[in-house]
């Protein structure tokens, strides 16, 4: 008898396991993990970004310290990104991702008219310090938008396998829901990155 209860809660066991990995069950854990894996990386680089404007808004102040706007629109663009709890389960509320994604957005604006201001002063583009900041900063966005475009495609396999049949009903047994995105619109707000080529001189400002 012990030895039939056994094998029957064995045989159970494995039905179950069947049973799961058909409605798509491991499918779901498995994407739900993808998803969590590449929006880390995607934390990870605009914390990167993040971290190299104060350096970058101090060297241009000392050769443009009277283009306060500026300096005032990044460092408050940088501190509302700060503001934002940036954590691994942003993902599940789609408000605070929105949120999220539109502060990275004015983030990227202000960034680029810092850059901007740079064309103005030939001494600023030709200082060590900065044209390695600027370096820096065209490698972190080219990884941002790698990392974006991970994600995006992590969070539309997993989206597909929630909402299609049969694995909707696993997923609504177990609480699988869908995921934010980028939309398009995300995407023109900050798809391209600041420009940091300054290969070409600017113009001299007329007298």
């Amino acid at each position: 008898m012990f030895k039939w209860r056994n094998g029957f809660n064995w045989a159970s066991a494995v039905f179950m396991a069947l049973a799961l990995s058909g409605c798509g069950y491991n499918t779901l854990q498995t994407t739900d993990e993808d998803i969590k894996a590449t929006w880390a990386e995607v934390l990870n680089q605009y914390q990167r970004r993040a971290d190299l404007v104060p350096n970058l808004v101090n060297v241009v102040k000392g050769y443009a310290s009277h283009e306060e706007r500026v300096f005032t629109e990044v460092t408050e663009a940088r501190a509302r990104v700060g503001a934002i709890q940036a954590t691994p389960e942003l993902i599940n509320d789609e408000a605070a991702f929105q949120k999220f994604i539109t502060a990275q957005g004015e983030l990227t604006g202000a960034i680029s008219r810092l850059l901007l201001v740079a064309e103005n002063y030939p001494q600023l583009k030709a200082d060590g310090l900065f044209r390695d900041l600027q370096a820096q900063l065209e490698g972190t966005e080219n990884r941002i938008t790698v990392a974006r475009n991970r994600y995006i495609a992590a969070v539309k396999s997993y989206n597909v396998t929630v909402r299609s049949f049969p694995t909707n009903l696993t997923a609504m047994v177990f609480g699988y829901k869908t995921k934010p995105s980028f939309t398009v619109e995300d995407e023109k707000a900050i798809a391209k990155p600041p420009t940091v080529d300054f290969g070409t001189p600017a113009p001299a400002p007329a007298n």
